[in-house]
């Protein structure tokens, strides 16, 4: 590691005085999105995301079910049990949006026309590869839906996920131990107490939630810039 690249993760400000809620955390995501962006949010809490990209920047966002334009989440009167995310949530539409097949949609994945993608997942290793289809466990049942296809189509992808597990091990790892679903593929990862910026070199932290970087050291077991 450089002096300087040192000297800024020595400097990562801590934002808040406790760690972000997922609403919180999407928000700062949100925060992030270039724009005019093509964006894909995964299954679960990434879709929270749409609910504050706000509309004068110009984010499209793709769903995997076939539908680009899609909107926030619905609410009341707005919901249309046809109208759906990738996981069935009721979303909105937006002006312009479009409607496609299955396979038309994952061709636009595969086929590099993403920005960005936000996936969850189990596991990220400090060097970018990515497990969130399965833990590996006797009778998990395997649900990795298009994240294959995200990961390696998409031309950023970012993590949302807490950063801890309930057994209290970091889910930023050295290595992954579960089944794997890209390598090398995540860029950035967003957690309930950080955000890392990943590569060959390893993990930097750019900012950080209720913990230091100091305690950070101390509960990740790997190397952080």
């Amino acid at each position: 590691m450089t002096d300087e690249t040192y000297a800024e993760a020595a400097e990562a400000p801590q934002l808040s005085d406790a760690p972000l809620s997922m609403d919180e955390l999407a928000k700062v995501i949100a925060r992030d999105i270039p724009e005019g962006s093509f964006v894909n949010l995964g299954i679960g809490q990434p879709t929270k995301i749409a609910d504050h990209l706000p509309a004068e920047l110009g984010v499209i966002l793709h769903t995997e079910n076939g539908m680009l334009g899609m909107g926030r989440k619905a609410e009341g009167d707005e919901v249309d049990a046809d109208l759906t995310n990738a996981g069935k949530v009721p979303v909105v539409e937006t002006p312009g949006c479009s409607y496609f097949h299955h396979a038309d949609s994952f061709a636009m994945m595969r086929g590099g026309h993403l920005d960005v993608c936000v996936l969850g997942a189990f596991q990220v290793a400090h060097t970018g590869d990515l497990a969130n289809w399965s833990t590996g466990k006797p009778g998990d049942i395997p649900a990795v839906g298009g994240a294959m296809d995200l990961a390696i189509g998409a031309k950023d992808v970012f993590v949302m996920m807490s950063l801890f597990a309930k057994n209290g091990e970091a889910k930023l790892v050295e290595a992954c131990t579960m089944p794997l679903t890209g390598v090398g593929c995540v860029s950035r990862v967003y957690t309930d107490h950080a955000v890392f910026d990943l590569g060959p070199d390893g993990a930097t932290v750019r900012e950080t939630y209720g913990i230091t970087l100091a305690e950070l050291r101390e509960r990740v077991a790997v190397e952080l810039h």
